[in-house]
């Protein structure tokens, strides 16, 4: 039995991945989890991790916590699912933390890939779509609803940056779409991507 594919959806706040991730998921008929919080375990550091009025967190405990939430995630959901030969859709995985820990907070993207790294045993996504718009200005935008919602436009900014910069790495793994327009019109440019690069036809 061939592997599922591992689909990430990456952006910043307010891109619509969430939704995008969703759609998609029930249109190939995947799993769909999501970082942090895919787990029992990953609820509960969601919570800490992003709940405004918890107690602070510093860098390099939440990059700790998002790993160890990544751990959880990859070995009791993830891996299973796809070798079992279901395909994957992730709203969020390692990526975000190389952009939010390892750009915007400053802690170097090597650093933060190394710790991401083995907690997923080497797993990373077969593919990742990145919505891509500018800081609060995706069909979402930011509603400052968590912790790191609530972070400045600084903040924001370096973690697109940084998330562009990823994309121009690893062009093989990364679909790069524009964010705005309706809903049908993002779904629509995510289905032809990954239809023309996975060979995928329209039921």
């Amino acid at each position: 039995m061939a592997a599922g594919l591992y689909i990430a959806f990456e952006g910043g706040e307010g891109s619509g991945k969430s939704t995008q991730a969703k759609i998609l998921a029930k249109r190939i008929d995947a799993l769909l989890t999501l970082e942090p919080g895919g787990t029992e375990l990953g609820a509960q550091l969601r919570k800490l991790l992003l709940g405004v009025g918890e107690a602070p967190v510093g860098s390099r405990a939440e990059t700790l916590m998002m790993a160890a939430d990544r751990a959880q995630h990859l070995e009791e959901l993830v891996v299973p699912a796809l070798e079992a030969g279901r395909h994957v859709v992730s709203d969020r995985t390692a990526y975000s933390s190389l952009a939010y820990q390892g750009g915007a907070r400053g802690l170097g993207i090597d650093a933060v890939r190394s710790v991401n790294d083995w907690a997923m045993a080497g797993r990373w996504p077969d593919v990742v779509v990145l919505l891509d718009c500018p800081a609060g200005a995706g069909p979402r935008g930011r509603r400052s609803s968590d912790r790191l919602e609530q972070e400045g436009d600084a903040f924001h900014d370096t973690v697109r940056a940084t998330y562009l910069e990823l994309a121009n790495n690893e062009p093989d793994r990364f679909v790069v779409l524009e964010a705005n327009g309706t809903i049908d019109e993002v779904s629509q440019r995510v289905w032809s991507a990954l239809a023309d690069r996975f060979d995928w036809t329209d039921e």
